[in-house]
């Protein structure tokens, strides 16, 4: 276990790499909501001036992205609650579904169909226009390789031994269309611990591509089990400013699942040995900071 010190060292400051990857962004947003040339320029500099007032990158992220949200609606003539993602997002949701079927008849002859359902859930965490930029995404290519990515860190047994003592669990989830994976992974939890009660998180509003209760209802996880907002308007969670119920919620469960690197990132500094974080390592900075190589998989439990 790292000493707070260690810890603080550890997470303090914005790589440099934070910073080229959050221009390719907003270029990426700029390209997707159609603008021209010379609005592209004006919705850059807006974000190259707001680079140097974060302290974390999810911070920067979030900062940033509400900065280019707000200078495309401008630039547009948009409603203040346009969402440039919509579109991307219902796309990522209802190409998910359609291989959703696919994946479940892997699932249904699978020798071990919980871990084959982990192995899937945290594949699909590729959906991620925040990590990666919009059209650089084959989605369909993807997955088609989603039960092939290979897990580098693997806390397979802690994580079963939790959730056989465990009565509640929280699902942190983290992107549109990956959430349909998620489904098929809780069905599977579903059915190796019947007497668990399962809560899923989503965000609050829109950021970036992240699967808000809007995206969870579209997909029918609502049915599936209790869904809930963080209140969380980053592309992670930081607990101050979640709402008091997934405060409470974040407290009292027996066992914590956190999506993604934007989660893993956030509360991996708070995160004890009831949390669990299952992400697909995208960047060199994420590939530091799990000590994975870029690409693959990790399951990795909290008291580190």
């Amino acid at each position: 276990m790292n000493t707070t010190e260690e810890k603080n060292k550890r997470f303090a400051g914005i790589p440099p790499d934070c910073h080229s990857c959050v221009l390719n962004q907003a270029y990426s947003a700029a390209s997707f909501a159609e603008l021209s040339e010379e609005q592209t320029k004006r919705v850059i500099n807006v974000a190259k001036a707001g680079l140097k007032k974060s302290k974390t990158a999810p911070l920067l992220v979030q900062h940033i992205v509400r900065l280019v949200s707000d200078a495309i609606i401008q630039e547009r003539g948009e409603q203040l609650d346009f969402d440039i993602y919509a579109e991307v997002k219902e796309k990522s949701n209802t190409l998910s579904l359609n291989y959703a079927e696919t994946f479940q008849k892997e699932l249904d002859t699978s020798e071990s169909p919980f871990e084959t359902g982990l192995q899937i859930a945290a594949s699909a965490n590729i959906i991620d226009f925040g990590a990666k930029i919009h059209g650089s995404i084959n989605l369909e290519k993807e997955f088609q390789s989603l039960n092939k990515i290979p897990f580098a860190h693997y806390d397979i047994k802690p994580f079963r031994n939790s959730l056989k003592e465990a009565s509640t669990l929280l699902y942190i989830c983290d992107n549109s269309g990956e959430i349909v994976f998620d489904m098929l992974f809780i069905k599977e939890l579903q059915r190796a611990y019947p007497k668990l009660k399962i809560v899923a998180a989503l965000r609050d509003k829109p950021i970036i591509n992240d699967a808000t209760l809007k995206d969870a209802r579209v997909v029918g996880l609502d049915r599936l089990v209790t869904i809930i907002s963080s209140g969380s308007v980053y592309p992670g969670t930081i607990l101050p400013e979640t709402t008091e119920e997934f405060q409470k919620l974040f407290t009292s469960a027996d066992v914590i699942l956190s999506k993604g690197q934007g989660n893993f990132e956030t509360l991996l500094p708070i995160a004890d040995k009831r949390t669990f974080f299952l992400l697909r390592i995208k960047c060199e900075y994420m590939a530091a900071l799990s000590k994975v190589e870029n690409g693959n998989l990790v399951l990795m439990q909290g008291n580190w």
